[in-house]
């Protein structure tokens, strides 16, 4: 079948995945151009295909062939699309305030169309600058509609050469934001590039696109872009090292390479061991040869010597870590010298006549090690007294008149600090001047002139973080953590808290008594006990937590929604967005968070009411709780930040989040920033606190229903919990102690002293 020409004007758009870009769309068309008659041909149709993001009131030229659909008749079958000059004033003006040109809206469309004409493409092609002509568009506007303009037409060739190598429209533009005119050439050269640069890209789609340009599945750049990518992807879980035969099986899975089944040997225990592939053997040694890796043989946890392979960022995050921190408890210096000589005793009894709680015998230790030794921890469970002490610490610090800094590692811990102590507290990457595309201000060149550095929520902190915080701490400064130890890892690569507690080094102080005035919540006894491996009291006898039953997975959904939205508020007087958070420990499902949230967001901000735009699948709309999902320094939000859309602006294409008490601009292609946040990850709500959580627990959850995710759940919550479930998955998950092991080295080279090897 010959292929035919169709062109008119775009009427509307049936339907486009912004995934695929698969299209449907009817087409009022112009006079035909395949047969030659002359004639007109019906007043529309419709047209199918993958292609680039259309609007109505586009003109277009489709190169396809005609199909008969079995339920929906006859159909253009489009294999090409290209964009031609809109003939007539309305199909001008329906192109130009169709919303694809930022700053131009219909009334925006007008006003261009009245004062140029049928000559407006032309004057935007080569003369933008003219559109300040045209009454009431000032100088800015202009500007963001040229430059739009321009952009537009730019994405489009991309896109052209991108489309026939599986790349979506989002993902095209985004390359083109990252590349600019060299975005081809640079794909063409090294396709790896993308699963390294563009956020979204991963490494399957860079990899296809390498094979449809003509890489050899056996070629020796692609093997190493695998092992480079199948460590990235350890990082990405939480690893700082993979077993080098772990990782060769990563990369073998990842690129297709695994040995048939009779290649298998097994070992004493039965277990399949898969036979080394030299392709991929090969390309890990010249890595390493060639220094884009570092092998090291470290100890697994049975005490046994593995090879380790880290991608060098993280080698060094790791060795110069236990370096540093082992040159400052290995110096004598002390920036805090008086503390050694000071009445502790005479201290204790001042503090407490000024009205503070009298502090525990163990309290009272973890302030004096904390001004005497160079590095303190001091962790421990709700309602034991951290706080407490942390106050008791700064108080001895302005005793000695000393200089300290407080810090936690999220803006949302920075200011419960605050608010706990009385004090200022600052992001860590504040308090060290980070700037975006430069790194820390200050750092062993420049270091953080203070005696004493403290650090809240210490849980959190991930190797890479903890390295630049020792990188700029003199080797006389103090550091005190403060953490939960038995609370979730940090979101990022390394178990810093857990490491140091492991290796000995610093001085180690867990606070275990629950003070009075905390043992009368249940979600501080129910947290203890979950911590403990017990299980929680679930008998509803208390004021602050509260256990709904349910089998099924779709009826708890429901149930979960009606606890948010109807029965805390009615009982306690809690608003459903700003005071309750949900919280689910996993994402697929029917009881996972994307199910959730749409329940969620349909009962408490549905439809109809505001202004909502639909971006990457997703939903937005004005009053919807959002979070941000990867640190952005530029907007100065966060990974886990949570906010609400006040605005959505059609005109400059901007989506606005009140985040923090702040306003935060998001352009719309960067909302995949964003998420629907009225039901987040556990892991997600590190470092927050919420007056309420509601937290479903479904044997469907089974992947993740760990003891150490309940208790960090739990102890989210300042007011009221609600459990809904089953008993027998709260039963699993008290049950499992197992923490996910990360591979990481920090306690052996610091119980080694083996800092920078």
């Amino acid at each position: 079948m010959l292929p035919e020409t169709l062109e008119g004007t775009i009427e509307r758009i049936t339907y486009f995945s912004e995934e695929s870009g698969y299209t449907v769309l009817r087409l009022k068309p112009h006079v035909s151009t395949s047969g030659g008659s002359g004639k007109r041909g019906p007043d529309l149709h419709t047209v199918v295909g993958v292609m680039p993001p259309l609007q109505p009131g586009e003109s277009v030229r489709f190169t396809g062939v005609w199909v008969m659909h079995a339920e929906y008749g006859r159909q253009f079958k489009a294999e090409s699309v290209m964009q031609i000059v809109p003939a007539t004033v309305e199909g001008l003006r329906r192109y130009l305030g169709g919303g694809m040109i930022k700053g131009v809206g219909p009334t925006t469309a007008q006003r261009i169309i009245d004062h140029f004409g049928l000559d407006v493409i032309d004057i935007l092609n080569n003369a933008p600058e003219r559109v300040r002509e045209v009454p009431g568009i000032g100088a800015y506007r202009a500007e963001l509609i040229a430059r739009s303009w321009a952009d537009q037409f730019r994405v489009r060739e991309i896109m052209i050469f991108l489309k026939g190598h599986g790349i979506t429209d989002a993902q095209a533009v985004k390359i083109y934001k990252e590349y600019g005119e060299a975005a081809i050439s640079i794909v063409k050269g090294d396709p790896y590039r993308l699963a390294r640069d563009i956020t979204g890209i991963g490494f399957r789609i860079a990899d296809r696109i390498a094979q449809s340009l003509g890489l050899a599945p056996d070629a020796p750049e692609r093997i190493r872009a695998g092992v480079l990518f199948a460590l990235e992807t350890f990082t990405n879980d939480g690893h700082i090292y993979a077993p080098r035969p772990l990782a060769a099986q990563r990369v073998a899975e990842l690129l297709m390479l695994q040995a048939t089944e009779d290649e298998y040997t097994y070992d004493d225990e039965g277990r399949p061991i898969p036979p080394p592939n030299p392709l991929i053997e090969d390309a890990i040694d010249q890595l390493a040869a060639d220094a884009e890796i570092v092998k090291q043989h470290v100890p697994d946890d049975d005490g046994q010597m593995v090879e380790a392979l880290y991608l060098r960022y993280n080698a060094g995050y790791e060795r110069q870590s236990a370096r540093r921190l082992l040159e400052m408890t290995g110096t004598g210096v002390s920036r805090l010298r008086s503390a050694r000589t000071m009445s502790w005793l005479k201290f204790f009894q001042i503090i407490a006549r000024e009205g503070h709680t009298q502090l525990s015998e163990q309290q009272k230790e973890a302030v004096e090690a904390a001004l005497t030794h160079k590095v303190s921890v001091l962790t421990g469970g709700p309602g034991t007294g951290k706080t407490t002490t942390l106050r008791a610490v700064i108080r001895a610090l302005e005793w000695n008149k000393a200089r300290y800094e407080l810090a936690s590692p999220t803006g949302r811990a920075a200011k419960r600090l605050s608010e706990a102590t009385g004090r200022p507290a600052r992001t860590i990457h504040r308090l060290l001047g980070f700037v975006p595309g430069e790194g820390f201000g200050l750092n062993a060149d420049d270091p953080l002139d203070v005696d004493m550095l403290i650090i809240d929520e210490a849980s959190m902190i991930d190797q890479a973080l903890f390295y630049n915080v020792l990188k700029a701490l003199p080797a006389e400064t103090h550091l005190m953590l403060v953490g939960d130890v038995d609370q979730l890892p940090s979101v990022g690569a390394g178990d810093v808290l857990r490491d140091l507690i492991r290796s000995g080094v610093p001085h180690v102080t867990r606070l275990d008594t629950i003070f009075r005035q905390a043992s009368g919540s249940q979600i501080i006894a129910n947290a203890h006990r979950i911590n403990r491996g017990e299980m929680p009291i679930l008998d509803n006898q208390s004021d602050d937590f509260f256990w709904f039953g349910g089998d099924d997975p779709f009826v708890v959904a429901d149930l979960v929604v009606d606890i948010v939205k109807n029965r805390i508020p009615n009982r306690f007087d809690l608003d459903p967005l700003n005071d309750v958070q949900v919280l689910a420990p996993m994402y697929k499902g029917p009881i996972g968070i994307q199910a959730l949230n749409e329940k969620l967001q349909a009962a408490l901000n549905p439809p109809g009411r505001q202004a909502e735009k639909r971006i990457g699948g997703i939903v937005f709309r004005v009053g919807d709780k959002v979070m941000q999902t990867r640190n952005n320094y530029e907007k100065d939000v966060y990974n886990g930040d949570i906010g609400r859309i006040s605005a959505i602006d059609f005109t400059d294409q901007k989506l606005r989040v009140n985040m923090n008490d702040r306003l935060v601009d998001y352009d719309f292609t960067e909302v995949e920033d964003l998420v629907q946040a009225f039901a987040v990850s556990v892991h997600k709500s590190q470092g927050s606190e919420y007056p309420a959580v509601v937290l479903p627990v479904m044997p469907q959850h089974y992947m993740m229903l760990q003891r150490n995710l309940l208790y960090t759940a739990v102890t989210r919550a300042k007011r009221l919990v609600v459990m809904a479930g089953q008993r027998r998955a709260v039963g699993i998950a008290v049950n499992n102690d197992k923490v996910t092991r990360r591979f990481t080295a920090l306690a052996w080279r610091l119980a080694q002293g083996r800092g920078g090897s």
